[in-house]
């Protein structure tokens, strides 16, 4: 049995999308971030999905056989936080996370309510060795 994700890659304009993010804070935290992630993985941003800002991808395919393409980073800026994928998890970033500032997190993402609630060095430091790790790892490097 397939399964299709129903995030995917798609020629939306990020510009376009990020401009109608209605909460003032979120849409300007949203175009720094768009900076941030830009410069950290070289990449340029591509919507997956409606709401989803990506950069980069991997091909991934688990023991399943389910397999398919997914960002190496990437944010959206939902209602109650900024959420940034971070696909490498958090256990290497204990370090990091306890020096970031204001934030919680799960699996793989990272919830930010306000840019300026967290030390950016640090953030550019986790999005920077996630995106190299997604890279070289799921890219078998």
């Amino acid at each position: 049995m397939s399964y299709e994700i129903k995030t995917q890659l798609n020629d939306g304009d990020v510009i376009t999308f990020l401009n109608s993010v209605e909460n003032e804070q979120r849409r300007e935290d949203a175009f720094r971030l768009l900076d941030i992630m830009s410069e950290c993985t070289g990449e340029s941003p591509k919507m997956w999905g409606k709401s989803i800002i990506g950069f980069g991808s991997y091909h991934y395919k688990y023991a399943s056989g389910q397999e398919g393409d997914w960002m190496a980073a990437g944010f959206s800026p939902r209602k109650k936080a900024m959420t940034l994928y971070i696909m490498a998890g958090f256990p290497k970033f204990e370090e990091q996370l306890s020096k970031l500032g204001k934030h919680t997190h799960g699996k793989s993402c990272l919830y930010v309510k306000s840019l300026d609630d967290v030390d950016e060095n640090i953030l550019r430091q986790i999005i920077t060795i996630s995106y190299n790790h997604t890279i070289k790892t799921q890219r078998g490097c």
